[in-house]
């Protein structure tokens, strides 16, 4: 899996309005600012944690685990024989 702009940006814009345009609709009272910090830092951990697990779709660490007779029927069908 290679890495898409699309979802990148889909998902930047989305929570961007959630972190930066939302904060300033918030109606006035007595716990404007904690509302404000609510959405911003949810915005910001939400997005962080998205980004995070995209990323390490593309490379993942972990592989497959196969015997040894599997990976000797892989590399004869592919052409790589091993000695």
């Amino acid at each position: 899996m290679g890495a898409a702009a699309l979802p990148v940006l889909i998902f930047t814009a989305f929570w961007g309005v959630v972190g930066i345009v939302l904060p300033f609709i918030i109606p006035k009272g007595p716990d404007r600012g904690v509302q404000q910090l609510v959405l911003m830092m949810t915005a910001a951990t939400c997005y962080l944690f998205w980004l995070c697990c995209y990323m390490a779709q593309m490379n993942p660490l972990v592989g497959p685990k196969l015997n040894q007779h599997t990976i000797l029927i892989m590399a004869r069908e592919w052409g790589n024989l091993i000695q």
